[in-house]
């Protein structure tokens, strides 16, 4: 059963209605936004994703150099050494390349669907050496002191999470490498639980174990440890191949409610739910056996990259969740939730 409400306007932001950050770029797909709330108004922190207007026989695609500088990498078509048969991803000679190069970008709304970028706010690009692939999928964690931002920085050499602080989004202060290679899907809690910060991450092994959501703690948000495992793939059922967090866990009379995305081996993504403990979010209380949304709409079934839906944002407001997810790997789009219905799906 699918229980997301999806909106009329859906898409509510494609590519076209963006432009490129870099000069000479085109912006291919738009994905993941970070969402928060600030100055009355509803805001989406886009992954905005770009590479040069491709050549006929060849493919191009940009990295930012050692200076900082985006440079553009440029093969042949029909170089044998060139494997480009995924649309994300670029082999050559042994070397892995990223077809598109992403950054982040924030756009704002009145009524939560007609999203414009306002004047004043500058891009967060990539910076540094283990940010020269670019950056992906920020998760924006509200809290009393400002907005706590979590990243994938991607680079030839890893692919991690990075940590930035921002109070009014026109001055950040970046805080480094969080949790070091190879590691993914960070969502912060936004609130301690008896004194202590909370992260669910996933950290990944391609020998032993997998693709598995686990969760830290840290006394102040910058130090973490005792990590543990909370949930891993499940053979033959819709999270069989991966899964990861979603936005910052929702506290309910129930349990904290996260969204998490699941793939197949297939490389279709769902969205599904775990609830955790309110007073031990380490501890699993109830877990999705099935989706709570598929990929059932035209515009998640193809595009860039199709058969996806993914999250890591969300607001709350009473009992409704309006999540903010991309599609197919190209547009943004919008769907409510109940939260009692969702813990419903739970009961059993």
């Amino acid at each position: 059963m699918d229980n997301a409400i999806r909106s009329k306007s859906n898409p509510i932001m494609r590519p076209i209605d963006i432009t490129p950050s870099i000069p000479g770029m085109e912006i291919e797909c738009l994905l993941n936004p970070g969402v928060f709330q600030f100055e009355n108004k509803k805001w989406l922190l886009l992954r905005v994703a770009e590479r040069p207007v491709q050549e006929p026989g060849k493919i191009s695609f940009p990295i930012f150099n050692a200076e900082g500088f985006v440079e553009v990498l440029s093969f042949n078509e029909d170089d044998q050494d060139l494997d480009a048969s995924d649309a994300r991803i670029i082999k050559y000679k042994g070397k892995d390349y990223l077809t598109t190069l992403s950054h982040l970008r924030l756009v704002c709304s009145d009524d939560g669907e007609k999203f414009y970028e306002p004047e004043g706010y500058k891009p967060i690009i990539g910076k540094g050496i283990l940010e020269s692939f670019g950056i992906e999928d920020c998760r924006v964690a509200t809290r009393a002191d400002g907005f706590h931002l979590t990243y994938t920085m991607v680079s030839p050499y890893a692919v991690a999470v990075g940590y930035i602080f921002t109070k009014d989004w026109k001055s950040i202060e970046r805080k480094g490498m969080m949790f070091p290679p190879h590691n993914k899907d960070c969502a912060l809690f936004e609130e301690s639980i008896n004194g202590k910060y909370y992260a669910l991450h996933r950290p990944s092994s391609p020998e032993l174990g997998g693709n598995y959501i686990w969760i830290a703690e840290s006394p102040d948000g910058l130090h973490w440890g005792n990590h543990k495992l909370l949930a891993t793939t499940r053979k033959g059922m819709w999270d069989s191949a991966r899964l990861g967090a979603g936005a910052a866990p929702i506290r309910t009379e129930k349990g904290w409610l996260e969204i998490y995305h699941g793939a197949t081996e297939e490389h279709r993504y769902c969205l599904g739910l775990l609830l955790l403990d309110l007073d031990d979010p380490s501890i699993v209380v109830a877990r999705s056996n099935k989706p709570i949304m598929e990929p059932i709409a035209k515009y998640e079934q193809e595009g860039f990259f199709g058969n996806v839906v993914f999250t890591n944002g969300h607001i709350v407001d009473g009992d409704k969740v309006s999540m903010y997810y991309g599609a197919s790997d190209e547009v943004i789009c919008k769907a409510d939730f109940s939260i009692a219905e969702l813990l419903k799906t739970l009961e059993n």
